[in-house]
């Protein structure tokens, strides 16, 4: 993307000069002065590098596809989509079609996977309903894979040129960077918001960092467009720091894990300021650096590393430490970025008579396990057995409004907005349990689904009794409504900031490059778990994802545009085979702010292993002289890399 600002490089439109779709500066504290100060002093350091984001291309288990059914007679239009925010593909779809938005039903159940591919509105979709509009029957267009590569959006795509001043003791004074964004042919949906609120306002990490700025220009390519892909900019922004930090360790010959300590931010609960004008919720990062050193013996892990070194082995550790933004909202923020819609969630929860309950929720889950999760927060609140919930999603004709899933943002904003929900029922339930019971609601107590008379637990009412009293209002309080039934609309105050510590060892081989992944131990706090098998389950998928940009993934355009990687043929993805055992360890620190406590999992795997793999390498090669070698490691840019360093 750099060379297409170039001056006398082809412009793609006429009112974008240079190609420059947008200039966004994130700024905080004096980097001028930080820098200046540490080029005239003996006492500073200032090291540099460029570090190349590839382009990759998003592999969900199924491809996009859609239905659209016109239904002439009523005015109405029915599309199954594969979509990741079936309410705002309603609200773009209106806008299209120019039908009315209440007679649009977008449906969007089994979409087959997205990792952020699934989050924009396509052509496609829109053509398949044109053409059902047309023909007045239903219409169904299914991608293939390669359709998929060539027009669903690509992830990555930046050119950082980073500088990272410190003193000698190792204390970082200032961040600088410019980064060329690759946006592709058109801005996709939200594809400026990733080199910029998500990447460039996450350049403090969990690092006290005075003093930064950041220049992003987002860049005009004659390619795919670029939008999020698992982890979204924040990927970037900690390989960046990372790798920096990785670099200041060597330019002042220190462990890269004591450089790191020697940086994080003290321990919090509620809110910490930092440079780029974020407030952090809560964090504990030297806890999760902590017990990641502890797991892997760290210690014995550099000795065996220096006894394989002498025997001529190339083994390399990789560290990193990582904070990120999830959660999305809160929409204030969306809006005054130019975000250009909401990030609040809603949900219903409803009681029958027969005390099963139906959560109706705004978001749209595929493949993250939420049906699980959000029956489980309902079933700890009020205590009814999982069994007898069902969540319902992705059909905008009988859920509420709800913004997407994306960000790490289901169990934060929809979890959130559920939890409130079953609250508002259990005050319910506690003021009618009262009245039934013939007591003060002050002495009604609330445990396990039973409404119980304090000190007196043999005096009680189960939920199912006060559902079915609420349904059939026999004998209801004075001014309470029936029913057994809760909305919330629920728009978090700050974002989430999850954060860990990932360690990574590989063994390369010099002669010929190739790369062997021996271990992987990934410390994540997330806050509360609700439910730690789906936890792991996103950690794992996370860190073979990251694995694959580090590794393998990578796409290659020719001089003419030509998508040269068009196939899994040509596009490397990872092998089950390629990976060892991921250990998924945690510590727990709640959000103040969230009403479970909880930060968003589904995107720290992918934030935090490509960094942590790439130093991996870099480490075990610096014996040989190597400092950098671009992505994806394959075995030829190893071992060329290798030659260069021993012809220099």
């Amino acid at each position: 993307p750099k060379a297409a600002m170039d001056s006398g490089a082809p412009q793609l439109h006429g009112d974008a000069p240079n190609n420059q779709a947008f200039h966004w500066v994130v700024a905080g504290g004096d980097t001028d002065a930080a820098f200046a100060e540490a080029a005239g002093s003996q006492n500073h350091v200032v090291v540099t590098d460029t570090i190349i984001q590839q382009r990759l291309i998003p592999n969900a288990v199924e491809p996009r596809s859609a239905v659209a059914n016109w239904q002439f007679a009523m005015g109405e239009l029915t599309l199954w989509s594969t979509s990741q925010n079936p309410h705002i593909a309603r609200f773009l779809c209106s806008l299209v079609t120019g039908i009315g938005e209440h007679k649009i039903r977008i449906i969007a159940v089994d979409v087959g996977g997205g990792f952020g591919s699934k989050i924009p509105m396509y052509a496609d979709e829109m053509l398949a309903a044109f053409c059902s509009m047309q023909l007045r029957r239903p219409v169904k267009w299914t991608a293939t894979r390669s359709e998929g590569y060539l027009a669903t959006i690509h992830g990555r795509d930046h050119v950082e040129q980073v500088e990272l001043a410190a003193t000698k003791d190792g204390k970082i004074t200032g961040l600088r960077a410019e980064v060329y964004a690759g946006m592709g042919a058109y801005l996709s949906t939200a594809g400026p918001g990733v080199p910029t609120i998500l990447h460039g306002l996450m350049y403090s990490g969990p690092y006290e960092i005075p003093n930064v700025r950041g220049d992003i220009y987002g860049v005009f390519t004659n390619t795919t467009p670029v939008d999020a892909y698992r982890g979204a900019g924040r990927p970037e922004a900690t390989f960046l720091l990372e790798r920096m930090m990785d670099l200041l360790a060597a330019e002042l010959n220190v462990d890269p894990v004591e450089i790191r300590r020697r940086n994080l931010i003290q321990p919090f609960e509620n809110g910490h300021d930092v440079s780029t004008g974020l407030t952090y919720d809560s964090g504990n990062y030297q806890a999760t650096l902590d017990l990641a050193m502890q797991h892997v013996d760290y210690p014995a892990l550099r000795k065996e590393q220096e006894k394989e070194r002498s025997e001529g082995h190339y083994m390399g550790i990789g560290v990193s430490t990582y904070c990120e933004i999830c959660g999305l909202g809160p929409s204030q923020v969306a809006g005054a970025v130019g975000f250009g819609g909401g990030l609040w969630e809603s949900a219903t929860v409803r009681f029958y008579a027969t005390g099963k309950v139906n959560v109706y929720v705004g978001i749209s889950p595929h493949g993250q396990g939420e049906e699980t999760t959000f029956a489980q927060i309902v079933s700890d609140e009020l205590g009814v057995p999982v069994d007898d919930i069902e969540v319902i999603h992705g059909d905008t004709d009988i859920t509420p409004m709800g913004w997407g899933t994306y960000g790490s943002r289901s169990t934060v904003v929809g979890g959130g907005a559920l939890a409130l929900s079953t609250r508002k029922i259990r005050d319910k339930g506690i003021a009618l349990a009262a009245h039934l019971l013939e007591a003060a609601e002050e002495d009604i107590q609330y445990e396990d689904g039973k409404f119980f008379v304090r000190g007196s637990p043999d005096q009680s009412k189960t939920i199912q009794d006060i559902a079915l009293m609420a349904n059939v209002a026999w004998n209801m309080p004075e001014g309470m409504e029936p029913g057994l039934e809760a909305t919330t609309f629920y728009d978090p105050p700050n974002f989430s900031y999850p954060f860990g510590a990932h360690v990574a060892v590989v063994s390369v081989d010099a002669d010929n490059g190739h790369i062997v992944l021996l271990r992987y131990v990934a410390v994540d706090d997330c806050g509360p778990q609700i439910n730690p098998v789906i936890v792991e389950g996103q950690v794992q998928g996370g860190v073979v994802q990251g694995a694959g940009q580090a590794l393998w993934e990578g796409v290659v355009y020719d001089d003419n545009g030509q998508l040269l990687t068009g196939s899994m043929m040509d596009y490397a993805v990872p092998k089950a085979h390629l990976l060892p055992n991921i250990e998924v360890l945690s510590t727990v620190t709640p959000s103040p702010h969230n009403p479970l406590g909880v930060k968003g999992i589904g995107e720290t795997g992918s934030i935090a292993s490509t960094v942590s793999i790439y130093n991996a390498v870099i480490d075990a090669l610096r014996p040989l002289g190597v400092t950098r070698i671009e992505m994806p490691l394959s075995p030829q840019r190893v071992w060329q890399a290798i030659q260069q360093a021993k012809g220099a």
